[in-house]
């Protein structure tokens, strides 16, 4: 699951800019087991998120290889219990998310050579504006999905009640493309994670 992927790139900007996205993600206090590796959390998910991306759309241009990387970065210095349990509460967290990525991810590209399009484009990307309407946005919408569903659904499905669980697993089905609906088809589950997995997509499709 490592970056692997990126090594042709040697020596570009876009090398750069990812080698920079990935020390800065490096730092994470948190971890997380993927795939029988246990790695700091956010280092493993943007790695996950870029290699689904390139599974997705092969021809990926550089805005979208960035934003994947960069989706998540250094979230854990804005922890969600900084703010109310709320609706409201989780709204500004989100917004200060938001915040931070956006001035990380800026900096990181204007040290590595790229102009404000470029920049702009990015973040568009992390905003996910034009989701329905934008193919590359689609794909960072089914990579992030994925990587839920890969990571996050076995603990999720624990946490909370059938119901709620099967109603989120709804939601994150119905916003990803039928090609992001069948990869899912094929992630190594447990059988419990498998089996939510499967009513859901059975939930969508009657």
């Amino acid at each position: 699951m490592s970056a692997g992927s990126d090594e042709p790139l040697a020596g570009s900007r876009l090398a750069a800019a990812l080698a920079a996205i990935d020390a800065a993600n490096r730092d994470d206090p948190n971890t997380l087991e993927v795939r029988g590796e246990r790695r700091p959390k956010e280092l493993a998910h943007a790695e996950l998120v870029s290699e689904w991306v390139r599974r997705l759309r092969p021809e990926a241009s550089e805005a979208l290889l960035l934003a994947a990387r960069a989706h998540h970065v250094r979230r854990w210095e804005i922890p969600r219990d900084r703010f109310s349990k709320d609706r409201p509460g989780y709204l500004r967290w989100r917004k200060q998310l938001q915040k931070l990525h956006a001035s990380v991810t800026a900096g990181i590209l204007r040290q590595a050579g790229y102009d404000d399009s470029l920049t702009v484009r990015v973040q568009d990307i992390l905003r996910k504006r034009g989701l329905g309407r934008d193919d590359e946005v689609q794909a960072f919408e089914d990579a992030l999905c994925l990587t839920f569903l890969e990571t996050q659904l076995a603990s999720f499905a624990e946490e909370h009640a059938g119901n709620k669980a099967l109603g989120v697993l709804v939601k994150t089905l119905r916003k990803m493309s039928p090609t992001a609906v069948h990869l899912a088809r094929e992630l190594p589950l447990d059988t419990s994670s498998r089996s939510a997995l499967f009513e859901a997509i059975e939930s969508i499709e009657s």
